[in-house]
C-alpha cells in the first residue's frame, strides 16, 4: 500500500488555493464576493450546488425541446438548426 501512495502524486496548497479560486471566478456572482474571504469548504459546496443546477436547467431544456420537436411546433429549418447546434 506505502508503494502505490508513493506513486500518487501530491498536490500542493498552492495548487488547491489555485484550483479554489478558479472554482469561484466560475461561480455566478463570484466577481461580487473575490475581494471577501470565502472558505474553500464553502466554494466548493456552491460548485457543488450549482453544478445540480446547471444538470436540472439541462435536462429541463432538454425535455422541453424534445416536446417542441415532437408537437411540429418547430419548423423543418429550426429543427435542423437545433440538431446541428446539439451535435457540436
Amino acid at each position: 500500500m506505502s508503494n502505490r501512495r508513493a506513486r500518487v502524486s501530491r498536490i500542493t496548497e498552492d495548487e488547491i488555493n489555485d484550483l479554489i479560486l478558479k472554482l469561484q471566478a466560475l461561480l455566478p456572482h463570484s466577481s461580487s464576493r473575490s475581494h471577501s474571504m470565502v472558505s474553500p469548504s464553502k466554494i466548493v459546496k456552491e460548485t457543488c450546488n450549482y453544478l445540480k443546477k446547471l444538470h436540472k436547467e439541462v435536462d429541463d431544456l432538454s425535455e422541453r425541446l424534445s416536446q417542441h420537436l415532437a408537437s411540429g411546433a418547430i419548423t423543418s429549418i429550426d429543427a435542423d438548426a437545433i440538431r446541428t447546434l446539439l451535435q457540436q
